[in-house]
Protein backbone atom coordinates (compact mmCIF):
# COMPACT_ATOMS: atom_id res chain seq x y z
CA UNK A 1 0.00 0.00 0.00
CA UNK A 2 1.04 3.56 -0.50
CA UNK A 3 1.62 5.80 2.29
CA UNK A 4 -0.46 8.72 2.85
CA UNK A 5 1.14 11.94 2.87
CA UNK A 6 -1.25 13.88 4.17
CA UNK A 7 -1.53 12.53 7.33
CA UNK A 8 -0.01 14.58 10.68
CA UNK A 9 3.52 12.19 11.62
CA UNK A 10 4.79 11.85 15.36
CA UNK A 11 8.53 11.75 15.32
CA UNK A 12 8.49 8.03 15.75
CA UNK A 13 6.50 7.65 12.45
CA UNK A 14 8.60 9.87 11.07
CA UNK A 15 11.80 8.02 11.71
CA UNK A 16 10.07 4.65 10.42
CA UNK A 17 8.71 6.64 7.00
CA UNK A 18 12.20 7.76 6.23
CA UNK A 19 13.76 4.54 7.50
CA UNK A 20 13.84 2.77 4.07
CA UNK A 21 15.49 5.45 2.72
CA UNK A 22 18.42 5.85 5.24
CA UNK A 23 18.68 1.90 5.02
CA UNK A 24 19.20 2.48 1.35
CA UNK A 25 21.72 4.71 1.24
CA UNK A 26 23.27 3.41 4.34
CA UNK A 27 23.35 -0.04 1.96
CA UNK A 28 24.29 1.79 -1.14
CA UNK A 29 27.57 2.95 0.63
CA UNK A 30 28.11 -0.33 2.43
CA UNK A 31 28.32 -2.33 -0.69
CA UNK A 32 30.39 1.11 -2.06
CA UNK A 33 33.23 -0.01 0.78
CA UNK A 34 33.55 -3.39 -0.05
CA UNK A 35 34.43 -2.51 -3.75
CA UNK A 36 37.43 -0.19 -1.72
CA UNK A 37 38.07 -3.53 0.71
CA UNK A 38 38.66 -5.54 -1.77
CA UNK A 39 40.68 -3.29 -4.01
CA UNK A 40 43.25 -2.33 -1.22
CA UNK A 41 43.82 -5.80 0.16
CA UNK A 42 43.79 -7.84 -3.23
CA UNK A 43 45.30 -5.33 -6.09
CA UNK A 44 47.27 -2.92 -3.35
CA UNK A 45 48.02 0.80 -2.81
CA UNK A 46 48.63 1.49 -6.59
CA UNK A 47 44.97 0.25 -7.73
CA UNK A 48 42.99 1.28 -4.37
CA UNK A 49 44.73 5.05 -5.48
CA UNK A 50 43.65 4.79 -8.93
CA UNK A 51 40.25 3.87 -8.15
CA UNK A 52 39.98 6.70 -5.67
CA UNK A 53 41.58 9.23 -8.18
CA UNK A 54 39.36 8.75 -11.06
CA UNK A 55 35.98 7.75 -8.63
CA UNK A 56 35.21 11.39 -8.19
CA UNK A 57 35.10 12.11 -11.86
CA UNK A 58 32.77 9.49 -12.42
CA UNK A 59 30.42 11.16 -9.05
CA UNK A 60 30.42 14.33 -10.82
CA UNK A 61 29.21 12.40 -14.02
CA UNK A 62 26.27 10.96 -12.34
CA UNK A 63 25.28 14.36 -9.79
CA UNK A 64 22.92 14.83 -12.54
CA UNK A 65 20.67 12.03 -11.41
CA UNK A 66 20.74 13.38 -7.91
CA UNK A 67 19.85 16.82 -9.86
CA UNK A 68 16.85 15.88 -11.58
CA UNK A 69 15.59 13.20 -8.97
CA UNK A 70 15.69 15.88 -5.64
CA UNK A 71 14.55 18.66 -7.89
CA UNK A 72 11.73 16.19 -9.62
CA UNK A 73 10.83 15.22 -6.21
CA UNK A 74 9.58 18.40 -4.55
CA UNK A 75 7.42 19.73 -7.67
CA UNK A 76 5.98 16.62 -8.15
CA UNK A 77 5.14 16.37 -4.37
CA UNK A 78 3.99 19.85 -4.58
CA UNK A 79 1.82 19.00 -7.59
CA UNK A 80 0.00 16.36 -5.55
CA UNK A 81 -0.47 18.43 -2.44
CA UNK A 82 -2.40 21.00 -4.83
CA UNK A 83 -4.52 17.69 -5.87
CA UNK A 84 -3.45 17.28 -9.72
CA UNK A 85 -2.04 13.36 -9.88
CA UNK A 86 -2.39 13.68 -13.65
CA UNK A 87 0.01 16.83 -14.04
CA UNK A 88 2.16 15.03 -11.57
CA UNK A 89 2.31 11.57 -13.51
CA UNK A 90 3.15 13.64 -16.45
CA UNK A 91 6.19 15.33 -14.78
CA UNK A 92 7.44 12.33 -13.51
CA UNK A 93 7.19 10.36 -16.75
CA UNK A 94 9.27 13.59 -18.47
CA UNK A 95 12.18 13.63 -15.79
CA UNK A 96 12.59 9.92 -15.79
CA UNK A 97 12.91 10.09 -19.57
CA UNK A 98 15.29 13.61 -19.84
CA UNK A 99 17.38 11.15 -17.84
CA UNK A 100 17.95 8.35 -20.03
CA UNK A 101 18.75 10.91 -22.82
CA UNK A 102 21.71 12.99 -20.43
CA UNK A 103 22.73 9.79 -19.69
CA UNK A 104 23.92 8.03 -22.79
CA UNK A 105 25.25 11.42 -24.18
CA UNK A 106 27.13 11.56 -20.76
CA UNK A 107 28.18 7.94 -21.28
CA UNK A 108 30.19 8.70 -24.73
CA UNK A 109 31.61 11.49 -23.76
CA UNK A 110 33.43 10.49 -20.28
CA UNK A 111 34.38 7.35 -21.90
CA UNK A 112 36.15 9.36 -24.85
CA UNK A 113 37.55 12.55 -22.41
CA UNK A 114 38.82 9.87 -19.50
CA UNK A 115 42.65 9.71 -20.46
CA UNK A 116 42.43 13.17 -20.42
CA UNK A 117 40.85 13.29 -17.00
CA UNK A 118 43.34 11.10 -15.32
CA UNK A 119 45.97 12.67 -16.47
CA UNK A 120 44.47 16.22 -15.12
CA UNK A 121 44.38 14.57 -11.87
CA UNK A 122 48.14 13.57 -12.00
CA UNK A 123 48.19 10.13 -12.93
CA UNK A 124 51.04 8.60 -14.54
CA UNK A 125 52.45 5.15 -15.15
CA UNK A 126 50.44 1.88 -13.76
CA UNK A 127 48.62 4.41 -11.84
CA UNK A 128 47.22 6.61 -15.19
CA UNK A 129 46.49 2.65 -17.14
CA UNK A 130 44.67 1.47 -14.00
CA UNK A 131 42.18 4.25 -13.49
CA UNK A 132 42.05 4.87 -16.66
CA UNK A 133 40.53 1.54 -17.39
CA UNK A 134 38.28 1.59 -14.29
CA UNK A 135 36.80 4.61 -15.57
CA UNK A 136 36.10 3.96 -18.96
CA UNK A 137 34.36 0.44 -17.38
CA UNK A 138 32.13 2.84 -15.16
CA UNK A 139 30.85 4.73 -18.10
CA UNK A 140 29.13 1.28 -19.55
CA UNK A 141 26.18 1.80 -17.24
CA UNK A 142 26.31 5.46 -16.20
CA UNK A 143 22.55 5.91 -17.58
CA UNK A 144 21.82 3.10 -14.90
CA UNK A 145 23.43 4.99 -12.49
CA UNK A 146 21.47 8.57 -13.13
CA UNK A 147 18.75 6.79 -13.05
CA UNK A 148 19.33 4.94 -9.87
CA UNK A 149 20.28 8.35 -8.57
CA UNK A 150 16.77 9.94 -9.91
CA UNK A 151 14.69 6.81 -8.19
CA UNK A 152 16.34 6.92 -4.79
CA UNK A 153 14.24 10.30 -4.15
CA UNK A 154 11.13 9.32 -6.12
CA UNK A 155 10.33 6.53 -4.27
CA UNK A 156 9.20 8.40 -1.63
CA UNK A 157 7.40 10.52 -3.51
CA UNK A 158 5.38 7.64 -5.12
CA UNK A 159 4.55 6.21 -1.60
CA UNK A 160 6.81 3.50 -1.89
CA UNK A 161 10.21 3.80 0.07
CA UNK A 162 10.44 0.07 1.13
CA UNK A 163 10.44 -0.95 -2.45
CA UNK A 164 13.64 1.31 -3.24
CA UNK A 165 15.18 -0.55 -0.21
CA UNK A 166 14.47 -4.04 -1.79
CA UNK A 167 15.72 -3.23 -5.10
CA UNK A 168 19.21 -1.30 -3.48
CA UNK A 169 19.61 -4.75 -1.25
CA UNK A 170 19.59 -6.19 -4.59
CA UNK A 171 21.89 -4.05 -6.46
CA UNK A 172 23.92 -4.42 -3.67
CA UNK A 173 24.34 -8.19 -3.22
CA UNK A 174 25.32 -8.21 -6.30
CA UNK A 175 28.00 -5.82 -6.18
CA UNK A 176 29.35 -7.68 -2.84
CA UNK A 177 29.01 -11.06 -4.86
CA UNK A 178 30.81 -10.24 -7.82
CA UNK A 179 33.54 -8.30 -5.93
CA UNK A 180 34.40 -11.54 -4.09
CA UNK A 181 34.11 -13.61 -6.82
CA UNK A 182 36.10 -11.39 -10.20
CA UNK A 183 38.60 -9.52 -7.30
CA UNK A 184 38.52 -12.17 -4.55
CA UNK A 185 38.65 -15.25 -6.76
CA UNK A 186 39.86 -14.16 -10.44
CA UNK A 187 41.79 -11.75 -9.22
CA UNK A 188 40.86 -8.96 -11.99
CA UNK A 189 41.73 -6.31 -9.71
CA UNK A 190 39.83 -2.51 -11.15
CA UNK A 191 38.49 -4.41 -13.65
CA UNK A 192 36.39 -6.88 -11.66
CA UNK A 193 35.67 -3.94 -9.29
CA UNK A 194 34.42 -1.95 -11.85
CA UNK A 195 32.35 -4.94 -13.48
CA UNK A 196 30.89 -5.89 -10.61
CA UNK A 197 29.63 -2.34 -9.77
CA UNK A 198 28.13 -1.86 -13.63
CA UNK A 199 26.11 -5.00 -12.53
CA UNK A 200 24.77 -3.34 -9.77
CA UNK A 201 24.16 -0.69 -11.26
CA UNK A 202 22.32 -1.91 -14.33
CA UNK A 203 20.05 -3.38 -11.75
CA UNK A 204 19.57 -0.38 -9.08
CA UNK A 205 18.71 1.61 -12.48
CA UNK A 206 17.00 -1.06 -14.42
CA UNK A 207 14.47 -2.71 -11.97
CA UNK A 208 12.67 0.63 -11.36
CA UNK A 209 12.76 1.59 -14.76
CA UNK A 210 10.74 -1.86 -15.35
CA UNK A 211 8.32 -1.25 -12.27
CA UNK A 212 7.21 1.95 -12.91
CA UNK A 213 6.63 1.58 -16.94
CA UNK A 214 4.07 -0.72 -16.02
CA UNK A 215 0.04 0.08 -16.03
CA UNK A 216 -0.55 -1.91 -12.90
CA UNK A 217 2.01 -0.79 -10.41
CA UNK A 218 0.98 0.13 -6.69
CA UNK A 219 2.80 3.09 -6.80
CA UNK A 220 1.44 7.13 -7.09
CA UNK A 221 3.46 7.45 -10.13
CA UNK A 222 3.76 5.68 -13.86
CA UNK A 223 5.45 6.24 -16.57
CA UNK A 224 3.41 7.29 -19.96
CA UNK A 225 3.34 10.20 -22.45
CA UNK A 226 4.99 13.48 -21.18
CA UNK A 227 5.36 16.01 -23.75
CA UNK A 228 8.00 18.40 -23.98
CA UNK A 229 7.85 21.05 -20.74
CA UNK A 230 11.08 23.31 -21.23
CA UNK A 231 9.64 25.14 -18.06
CA UNK A 232 9.18 22.42 -16.06
CA UNK A 233 12.85 21.00 -17.12
CA UNK A 234 14.17 24.19 -15.78
CA UNK A 235 12.13 23.95 -13.05
CA UNK A 236 13.54 20.77 -12.29
CA UNK A 237 17.69 21.78 -12.91
CA UNK A 238 17.17 24.53 -10.89
CA UNK A 239 15.52 23.12 -8.12
CA UNK A 240 17.88 20.48 -7.62
CA UNK A 241 21.01 22.21 -8.72
CA UNK A 242 21.56 21.86 -5.13
CA UNK A 243 22.09 18.36 -4.95
CA UNK A 244 23.83 18.42 -8.34
CA UNK A 245 26.28 21.07 -6.89
CA UNK A 246 26.79 19.14 -3.80
CA UNK A 247 28.02 15.82 -5.46
CA UNK A 248 30.20 18.09 -8.06
CA UNK A 249 31.75 19.99 -5.03
CA UNK A 250 32.18 17.23 -3.31
CA UNK A 251 34.01 15.28 -6.18
CA UNK A 252 35.97 18.68 -6.69
CA UNK A 253 37.15 18.83 -3.34
CA UNK A 254 38.53 15.37 -3.67
CA UNK A 255 40.55 16.41 -6.66
CA UNK A 256 41.86 18.91 -4.16
CA UNK A 257 42.46 16.47 -1.40
CA UNK A 258 44.24 14.17 -3.59
CA UNK A 259 46.52 17.12 -5.14
CA UNK A 260 47.37 18.31 -1.99
CA UNK A 261 47.84 14.60 -0.28
CA UNK A 262 50.37 13.46 -4.07
CA UNK A 263 52.46 16.75 -2.94
CA UNK A 264 52.54 16.22 0.47
CA UNK A 265 52.14 12.67 1.39
CA UNK A 266 52.49 10.77 -1.92
CA UNK A 267 49.88 7.85 -2.66
CA UNK A 268 49.82 6.95 1.04
CA UNK A 269 47.58 9.72 1.50
CA UNK A 270 45.89 9.19 -1.23
CA UNK A 271 45.02 5.91 0.29
CA UNK A 272 44.27 6.84 3.44
CA UNK A 273 41.57 10.06 2.09
CA UNK A 274 39.97 7.08 0.15
CA UNK A 275 39.41 4.89 3.31
CA UNK A 276 37.93 8.29 4.83
CA UNK A 277 35.76 9.35 2.28
CA UNK A 278 34.11 5.40 1.95
CA UNK A 279 33.73 5.83 5.68
CA UNK A 280 32.39 9.27 5.30
CA UNK A 281 29.91 8.08 2.86
CA UNK A 282 28.15 5.37 5.53
CA UNK A 283 27.92 8.11 8.06
CA UNK A 284 26.23 10.76 5.66
CA UNK A 285 24.31 8.18 4.24
CA UNK A 286 21.88 8.45 7.37
CA UNK A 287 21.88 12.24 6.96
CA UNK A 288 21.07 11.76 3.23
CA UNK A 289 18.93 8.60 3.80
CA UNK A 290 16.42 11.03 6.19
CA UNK A 291 16.41 14.17 3.49
CA UNK A 292 15.59 12.00 0.92
CA UNK A 293 12.86 10.31 3.18
CA UNK A 294 11.54 13.08 4.74
CA UNK A 295 11.83 15.87 2.13
CA UNK A 296 8.69 14.67 0.07
CA UNK A 297 6.54 15.19 2.76
CA UNK A 298 7.30 18.58 3.25
CA UNK A 299 6.74 19.21 -0.24
CA UNK A 300 3.71 18.08 -0.22
CA UNK A 301 2.46 19.87 2.96
CA UNK A 302 3.67 22.86 1.13
CA UNK A 303 1.68 22.54 -1.88
CA UNK A 304 -1.08 22.05 0.66
CA UNK A 305 -0.79 25.27 2.32
CA UNK A 306 -0.43 23.93 5.95
CA UNK A 307 2.29 25.33 7.62
CA UNK A 308 1.29 23.75 10.96
CA UNK A 309 2.54 20.43 9.68
CA UNK A 310 5.17 21.84 7.61
CA UNK A 311 6.74 23.92 11.62
CA UNK A 312 6.07 20.31 12.87
CA UNK A 313 8.52 18.33 10.27
CA UNK A 314 11.35 20.94 10.30
CA UNK A 315 11.24 20.89 14.35
CA UNK A 316 11.50 17.46 14.42
CA UNK A 317 13.87 16.89 11.72
CA UNK A 318 16.36 19.41 13.29
CA UNK A 319 15.98 17.48 17.09
CA UNK A 320 16.86 14.03 14.79
CA UNK A 321 19.75 15.57 13.07
CA UNK A 322 21.09 16.64 16.54
CA UNK A 323 21.14 13.08 18.09
CA UNK A 324 22.10 11.55 14.54
CA UNK A 325 25.19 13.61 14.38
CA UNK A 326 25.94 12.67 18.39
CA UNK A 327 25.89 9.14 17.77
CA UNK A 328 27.79 9.82 14.46
CA UNK A 329 30.62 11.06 16.28
CA UNK A 330 30.77 8.82 19.29
CA UNK A 331 30.75 5.71 16.74
CA UNK A 332 33.60 7.19 14.72
CA UNK A 333 35.85 7.66 17.60
CA UNK A 334 35.11 3.80 18.79
CA UNK A 335 36.01 2.16 15.90
CA UNK A 336 38.26 4.86 14.01
CA UNK A 337 40.75 2.32 14.95
CA UNK A 338 39.10 -1.22 13.73
CA UNK A 339 38.07 0.52 10.48
CA UNK A 340 41.42 1.68 9.61
CA UNK A 341 42.80 -1.77 10.07
CA UNK A 342 40.43 -3.34 8.13
CA UNK A 343 41.56 -0.98 4.86
CA UNK A 344 45.09 -0.52 5.57
CA UNK A 345 46.34 -3.59 8.59
CA UNK A 346 48.75 -4.50 5.14
CA UNK A 347 51.27 -1.76 5.88
CA UNK A 348 51.52 -0.64 9.97
CA UNK A 349 52.64 2.68 8.95
CA UNK A 350 50.09 3.68 6.79
CA UNK A 351 47.53 2.09 9.21
CA UNK A 352 48.55 4.45 12.26
CA UNK A 353 48.23 7.60 9.20
CA UNK A 354 44.88 6.67 8.34
CA UNK A 355 43.55 6.09 11.93
CA UNK A 356 44.89 9.90 13.23
CA UNK A 357 43.58 11.22 9.81
CA UNK A 358 40.02 9.37 10.85
CA UNK A 359 39.91 10.56 14.03
CA UNK A 360 40.50 14.59 13.39
CA UNK A 361 38.48 14.31 9.97
CA UNK A 362 35.34 12.91 11.98
CA UNK A 363 34.98 15.47 14.78
CA UNK A 364 32.93 17.12 11.42
CA UNK A 365 30.01 14.15 11.85
CA UNK A 366 28.33 16.83 14.85
CA UNK A 367 27.64 19.27 12.42
CA UNK A 368 27.07 17.76 8.86
CA UNK A 369 24.05 16.80 9.38
CA UNK A 370 22.48 20.36 9.88
CA UNK A 371 24.46 21.50 6.34
CA UNK A 372 22.99 18.77 4.49
CA UNK A 373 19.15 19.17 6.19
CA UNK A 374 19.45 23.08 5.43
CA UNK A 375 20.05 22.20 1.85
CA UNK A 376 17.63 19.75 1.38
CA UNK A 377 14.59 22.12 3.60
CA UNK A 378 14.81 24.55 1.06
CA UNK A 379 14.92 22.39 -2.10
CA UNK A 380 11.86 21.12 -0.60
CA UNK A 381 10.36 24.17 -0.42
CA UNK A 382 10.96 24.95 -3.96
CA UNK A 383 14.13 27.44 -3.61
CA UNK A 384 16.64 25.95 -5.38
CA UNK A 385 18.76 29.06 -5.14
CA UNK A 386 19.77 29.14 -1.59
CA UNK A 387 19.93 25.28 -1.86
CA UNK A 388 22.66 25.84 -4.21
CA UNK A 389 23.93 28.81 -2.43
CA UNK A 390 24.37 26.44 0.78
CA UNK A 391 26.09 23.53 -0.90
CA UNK A 392 28.31 25.89 -2.86
CA UNK A 393 29.61 27.67 0.00
CA UNK A 394 29.87 24.80 2.26
CA UNK A 395 31.75 22.83 0.16
CA UNK A 396 33.42 25.07 -2.99
CA UNK A 397 34.32 27.93 -0.82
CA UNK A 398 34.57 27.08 2.92
CA UNK A 399 36.01 23.47 2.37
CA UNK A 400 38.06 24.14 -0.48
CA UNK A 401 39.81 27.21 1.08
CA UNK A 402 40.57 25.35 4.35
CA UNK A 403 41.95 22.44 2.38
CA UNK A 404 44.33 24.99 0.20
CA UNK A 405 45.14 26.91 3.27
CA UNK A 406 45.40 25.21 7.02
CA UNK A 407 47.86 22.79 5.61
CA UNK A 408 50.20 25.86 5.60
CA UNK A 409 50.04 26.42 9.34
CA UNK A 410 49.18 22.74 10.06
CA UNK A 411 50.71 20.59 7.85
CA UNK A 412 48.98 17.32 7.01
CA UNK A 413 46.65 17.52 10.23
CA UNK A 414 45.69 21.17 8.42
CA UNK A 415 44.17 18.77 5.48
CA UNK A 416 42.05 17.03 7.89
CA UNK A 417 40.87 20.17 9.69
CA UNK A 418 39.87 21.41 6.72
CA UNK A 419 36.64 19.78 6.59
CA UNK A 420 35.24 20.55 10.40
CA UNK A 421 36.70 24.50 9.98
CA UNK A 422 34.13 24.16 6.53
CA UNK A 423 31.16 22.59 8.60
CA UNK A 424 31.42 25.15 11.16
CA UNK A 425 30.82 28.18 8.88
CA UNK A 426 28.51 26.55 6.54
CA UNK A 427 26.28 25.90 9.84
CA UNK A 428 26.31 29.88 10.62
CA UNK A 429 25.47 30.48 7.00
CA UNK A 430 22.36 28.24 6.89
CA UNK A 431 21.38 29.16 9.86
CA UNK A 432 21.40 33.18 9.33
CA UNK A 433 18.97 31.16 6.02
CA UNK A 434 16.37 29.48 7.71
CA UNK A 435 15.94 32.63 10.36
CA UNK A 436 15.57 35.50 7.59
CA UNK A 437 13.78 32.60 5.15
CA UNK A 438 11.67 30.76 8.03
CA UNK A 439 8.44 32.99 8.66
CA UNK A 440 7.95 33.26 4.78
CA UNK A 441 7.79 30.06 3.91
CA UNK A 442 6.19 29.05 7.77
CA UNK A 443 8.29 26.68 9.22
CA UNK A 444 9.49 29.29 11.78
CA UNK A 445 6.19 32.12 13.40
CA UNK A 446 5.90 34.94 11.87
CA UNK A 447 8.00 38.16 13.48
CA UNK A 448 6.22 39.16 16.43
CA UNK A 449 3.70 36.43 16.81
CA UNK A 450 4.57 33.25 18.65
Amino acid sequence: MSVDMSRHFTTGQLVRYALPAIAMTLFTSIYGIVDGLFVSNFTGTTAFAAVNLILPFVMIMSSFGFMVGTGGTAIISKVRGQGNEEGANRLFSLFVYFTLVVGVVASVAGALGMEWVARAFGAEGELLEMAVLYGRISMISLTMYMLQNVFQSFYSAAGKPSYGLYVTIASGVTNMVLDAILIGYFDLGVVGAASATVCAEFIGGGVPLIYFARKNNSSFFRLGRAGLDARALGRCCMNGSSEMMTNIAVSVVSMVYNLQLMSLVGENGVAAYGMIMYVFMVFAAVFMGYNIGTSPLLSYQHGAGSNEEKRSLFKKSLALTGVFGVCMLALAQAFAGPISFAFTGYDPELCAFTERAFRIYSLSFLLVGFSMYGSALFTALNNGLISALISFLRTLVFETGAVLLLPLVLGVDGIWCSVLVAEVASVLVTAVFVLYLGPTYGILPKRGKK
